[in-house]
């Protein structure tokens, strides 16, 4: 039948259209259900509000996808350094991309950037189906399959359907996984802008008494913001004139890059920690956002649910070799055991550093602001951080490996 697939995938943002990627050549019917598909009619000087820290291993997936051309042809800006210290204390560490022998730390790059040039290579994959506008209504599950029913009137049949479908994900609220977590007393402020010194191809970030403050360097000299504060003081940053903003931004990143000259475009985003308790059940599973939700303190949220996607997918055409149902929940919890221990591994680490570096009490400045010093002193130690920020570590999937030639 037309509507019937193999794997149904909810959601074509990054994660979703990552994954039908890798699923692409191979000789499953793939679906990616989106209701907002990516376009290009954004002005190239523009830039995005929402933009991620890819790292090396997510580069590698984009690379070993086809998707990352596509990407390097619009704006992709590469950083070799980043620049940490605590305001309260002043201690800091500097990562070199050079001291582990790569020639940059990872690239940011706008995520519309990255969804249209993940959307356009699925365009050319014979064995997956776009269907858009359009989201899910309802699936139900019986053993031979899933039937879904999509909010344009559409029936689907698939062997296996995931939700790639973000934070309030349908298939997870189907599903019926618990989901734990907690909202932090954080909002973060998102913006582009001008400073009065070269950002020097530097990550840098300042944390604040009420949360980090990065600075995201883009390639034609401006710097995307991710600014953590209490809820109310994020609305109020977002409602100043232009003059006083950036004062104030300025202030809060000790003038490292001189004067703010300008800003372009500020939105405000709740910040929270969620986990589910089970990534899969009989023929569905989540990735991404429908899985988790982490702090942007590292800029790890993207990458994760990148390698979420890259695992399934190894999972999935593994069974396929061994003429398994991609369904039966044996094989798909060989992806949940994978990425769940992992993700909550960097969820864990990325909470401890809120609350750690979130504190005033004497003893925890103390403490932190000497593991700093220390860790800058460090080379092996610095190394092996660096190295693990850099997606070069842990249980890769074969995507985020680093070609072999």
């Amino acid at each position: 039948m037309q509507n019937e697939y193999d794997v149904a995938i909810i959601g074509g943002g990054m994660v979703g259209s990552a994954l039908a990627c890798a699923l692409g050549g191979s000789r499953l019917r793939v679906a990616v259900v989106e209701k907002f598909p990516a376009d290009a009619s954004w002005s190239a000087e523009s830039v995005d509000l929402r933009v991620s820290a890819i790292t090396r291993a997510s580069q590698h997936i984009f690379e070993a996808l086809g998707a990352w051309q596509g990407m390097a042809e619009r704006r992709i800006s590469p950083y070799t350094d980043m620049e940490v210290w605590d305001a309260m204390g002043g201690a800091s560490i500097h990562f070199d991309a050079a001291e582990v022998g790569q020639p940059y730390l990872g690239h940011i790059i706008e995520n519309r950037v990255i969804q249209l040039a993940l959307w356009e290579r699925l365009e050319s994959i014979d064995n997956v189906t776009r269907i858009f506008p359009a989201g899910l209504e309802s699936f139900e599950v019986d053993g031979e399959g899933v039937d879904l029913l999509l909010d344009n009137g559409e029936r689907l049949r698939s062997k296996l359907i995931v939700g790639a479908d973000g934070a309030n994900s349908k298939v997870l609220e189907i599903a019926g996984s618990s989901v734990g977590g907690w909202m932090y007393d954080q909002h973060a402020l998102v913006a582009t802008v001008r400073t009065e010194h070269s950002h020097l191809n530097t990550a840098w970030q300042r944390f604040l008494p009420e949360g980090p403050l990065a600075f995201l360097p883009i390639s034609d000299g401006r710097a995307s913001i991710v600014w953590s504060c209490r809820p109310e003081r994020a609305e109020a940053l977002a409602e100043l004139d232009e003059a006083s903003f950036c004062k104030a931004l300025g202030e809060d990143i000790d003038h490292r890059l001189g004067q703010i000259t300008a800003v372009e475009g500020r939105g405000v985003y709740p910040l929270r920690l969620r986990h589910v308790d089970h990534y899969v059940h009989p023929r569905v599973a989540l990735v991404g956002d429908a899985a988790h939700s982490i702090h942007p303190l590292a800029g790890q949220g993207v990458n994760i649910g990148l390698l979420d996607a890259a695992s399934l997918a190894e999972v999935v055409l593994q069974g396929v070799e061994q003429r398994r149902d991609i369904g039966e929940v044996a094989l798909l919890r060989r992806y949940e055991r994978w990425r769940k221990g992992q993700n909550l591994l960097m969820m864990g680490s990325m909470d401890a550093f809120k609350r750690s570096f979130g504190s005033q009490q004497a003893p925890i400045r103390l403490a932190r602001n000497l593991g700093l010093a220390i860790a800058d002193r460090i080379t092996p130690l610095k190394s092996a951080i660096m190295r693990r920020a850099m997606g070069l570590g842990g249980d890769l999937p074969k995507l985020a490996q680093p070609p072999r030639y």
